[in-house]
């Protein structure tokens, strides 16, 4: 795709910087105390706030020329009408179809990809409908208590997370359980203590032949053949593949195969029959009020102009931090235990997507792209990382996330939880000025050389951006809304920084290696001719160890 001159709109923001000087974010709120007004967005459920962030108006209207600059509106027309936007894989990325509930027509190389979709949804539902209900049952006919998610990447943290998001939705007599990791340990610590006749495992591979997803599932299948016989495979298992000679081959019937496509990326595939294993623990309904969540995502950020767009919002002011300021990281932190995996699901979404440095032509990217994402909840980040955030050299914009009322969880902890996120994004925002602890340290009757001691320790800078996304209650609807907030998002600065974020070319050299790699492990008397030396010393000393 041809990369648009941005020299301009580059140029204007390098200088709109340079005159922000030193003006702090409680600056901009002194000079505009209802500043919170022009700064957020309310979308359906969710209240996007961004007033703590160092910008103005001006700044967003440089961005926003920015985003028009680069052509945002046309590629993002060009996303939804089905067309290439993964160039090195000729592929379109179409995965908003999977949560398109109105059926209307949305191609993919010129087909209506809907008929298929809403037959593959009905399908997918149904059996989940017949495994929560006692209707589709084990190989000893008894009802399905466990089930055991078998994948790897979005086959994986997307299923994972949103099952843990949404665990009070989940009914209580299942148990969901994933596992991705090709170290034994992850498959045997979830198999410990399972009764293998009342589990169900889901094999989630699109070719069926990724080593780490088939290797766990060539253990659970020698598990449950061991326990309950060959005949029980078909029993047992289920698979979301594209690859039906090999579901087949592993012993699965057709009609237990769910399918998804290659305009279906893992991870955004969620949406699809990946989310099998969701639908089951949450029910029909509950998993379509998830796919309506991000269908009104998707109606929004086609509809609403750009400057009150919030997935482009939320990529301009990334980008403003990112090629402006340079902020090396981004940090999410949900204030809610259950979003515990929000975050390593983003890690994915956004490093792997946007982890690029080279554009859509094959040529070296002059600037930064994706920054470095991590978080934790709160509060617990409150007691690990955010030391850094308030008081170290690097400064970390974060996005909070919130609800309003509690899930299943006590009101009045809730409510301390809140105001925990609240003050660290205020506190975030203001800091602490040493004359402001100098008079409190008085106040309390300390000497003057104590503090002169402590008073440098105690005072930090503040002017540390934030974004906060309050909403009344994470529910199906609003976990869909989050989720696909971050997608479009991420499309977004893909577009500012002309790269394909549909790929991930990068991993694929370190899977080659392991291949390569593994009988030379398994086998202590292979020669280890054309390695490394570093690789030769290790296997080498591994070799020794496994002797002693």
């Amino acid at each position: 795709m041809d990369r648009f001159d941005l020299s301009e709109p580059l140029y204007a923001l390098e200088t709109h910087r340079a005159d922000m000087g030193e003006v702090t974010i409680a600056d901009l709120f002194a000079k505009d105390p209802e500043r919170f007004a022009d700064f957020h967005v309310e979308l359906d459920d969710v209240l996007f706030d961004f007033s703590k962030h160092r910008l103005d108006r001006t700044t967003l209207a440089l961005l926003v020329d920015l985003a028009h600059a680069a052509k945002v509106e046309e590629r993002r027309a060009a996303l939804f009408a089905g067309e290439i936007v993964n160039p090195t894989e000729a592929r379109p990325a179409l995965h908003m179809a999977l949560r398109n509930m109105s059926g209307a027509p949305m191609l993919a190389g010129g087909v209506d990809v809907m008929p298929e979709v809403l037959a593959e949804r009905r399908k997918m539902l149904a059996f989940a409908e017949d495994v929560r209900n006692g209707v589709i049952r084990s190989t000893t006919g008894e009802a399905f208590t466990d089930i055991v998610n078998i994948g790897i990447g979005g086959s994986d943290l997307g299923p994972a997370m949103a099952a843990q998001a949404l665990s009070p939705f989940v009914s209580p007599h299942l148990r969901l359980h994933f596992v991705a990791n090709v170290d034994g340990a992850d498959l045997a610590d979830r198999l410990k203590g399972l009764a293998l006749e009342r589990t169900l495992f889901i094999i989630c591979s699109k070719t069926f032949t990724t080593l780490e997803t088939m290797t766990n599932a060539a253990a659970a299948r020698g598990a449950v053949v061991e326990k309950l016989g060959e005949a029980a495979i078909a029993a047992q298992f289920c698979a979301v593949s594209t690859a039906p000679n090999e579901v087949a081959a592993f012993g699965i019937q057709d009609d237990r195969r769910f399918l998804f496509w290659d305009w279906v990326g893992g991870r955004t595939s969620i949406w699809s029959s990946i989310g099998l294993s969701l639908a089951i623990g949450i029910g029909a309904a509950q998993f379509e009020d998830f796919l309506r969540g991000g269908e009104t995502i998707d109606r929004h950020f086609l509809a609403a102009p750009l400057a009150g767009n919030v997935p482009v919002l939320m990529a301009l002011i990334e980008i403003w931090y990112r090629n402006f300021w340079d902020y090396a990281a981004q940090a999410v932190i949900p204030y809610d235990q259950r979003l515990a995996r929000f975050p390593a699901y983003l890690q994915q979404l956004e490093m792997e997507s946007n982890g690029k440095s080279v554009d859509l032509s094959g040529a070296r990217i002059e600037s930064a792209t994706g920054p470095i994402i991590f978080g934790e909840p709160g509060t617990n980040a409150q007691h690990a990382f955010l030391q850094l955030f308030h008081q170290g050299t690097e400064i970390v914009p974060v996005d909070f996330l919130v609800a309003a009322e509690p899930t299943a969880a006590d009101p009045h902890q809730h409510n301390l939880l809140v105001a925990n996120c609240l003050a660290q994004s205020e506190a975030l925002m203001r800091g602490r000025t040493r004359e402001d602890v100098e008079a409190r340290l008085r106040g309390q009757g300390a000497p003057e050389e104590k503090i002169a001691a402590l008073a440098p320790h105690k005072a930090f800078a503040g002017n540390r951006p934030s974004s906060t996304f309050l909403y009344k209650q994470l529910t199906p609807r609003v976990l869909g809304q989050l989720i696909a907030l971050y997608e479009h998002k991420v499309f977004v600065q893909s577009v500012i920084w002309n790269i394909d974020p549909f790929d991930q070319w990068g991993v694929e050299l370190g899977k080659e290696l392991a291949l390569r790699l593994a009988p030379l492990v398994a086998d202590d008397r292979a020669a280890l001719d054309g390695l490394d030396s570093s690789t030769v010393g290790l296997i080498a000393h591994m070799r020794k160890l496994k002797e002693g």
